[in-house]
């Protein structure tokens, strides 16, 4: 148990170390890359977005009790637009780690305008994220694609129960 328990508070003390303006800016062309590769349709789709929101490492970790905590940037055409963290807790039927890509597809102006002016915007509270399922071929459910706001998790590291983006609360920071 006390093993678990460093384990978790390494993970979420490395992502809490503050990647600089440039790493993060790598890291994130590196995981829209990778996210464009894996899936055809998701690709498709971040070309359509008017705006595309990459976290390309979340930790999440918990033991009863969890937490996740990532850093990214919003891209609106193809640049920074401004740079962002996402954080949440739960408390329930966890245990582990893991490390994952997350990306938000903005599909429209509207839903893109209501997320910028927010002061933290929570997902599930201020905007419902459709979580995209891969199915055969890379294909999404047609139901998902039609959604303003589409969600793709990727690049699992570790296994862990739960992957949503409910009740991620998503800031605006300075870099």
């Amino acid at each position: 148990m006390r093993t678990l328990i460093a384990i978790l508070m390494l993970a979420l003390a490395a992502t809490a170390s503050a990647a600089s303006k440039q790493e993060l800016d790598a890291e994130v062309k590196q995981a829209l890359a990778d996210f464009r590769k894996h899936t055809g349709a998701g690709a498709e789709l971040s070309k359509q977005a008017s705006g595309i929101l990459v976290f390309p490492n979340v930790i999440k970790a918990g033991i009863g009790i969890g937490g996740e905590f990532g850093e990214g940037a919003l891209l609106v055409k193809g640049k920074t637009a401004a740079y962002y963290n996402i954080a949440a807790a739960s408390i329930g039927l966890q245990l582990g780690a893991q490390a994952r890509s997350q990306i938000v597809l903005f599909m429209n102006d509207k839903v893109l305008a209501e997320f910028r002016k927010s002061e933290g915007w929570k997902a599930g509270v201020d905007g419902s994220v459709a979580l995209a399922t891969l199915g055969a071929a890379g294909a999404i459910d047609t139901e998902t694609a039609k959604q303003p706001i589409i969600g793709f998790i990727f690049s699992n590291k570790g296994l862990m129960y739960n992957l949503s983006f409910e009740g991620a609360k998503i800031t605006k920071v300075s870099k």
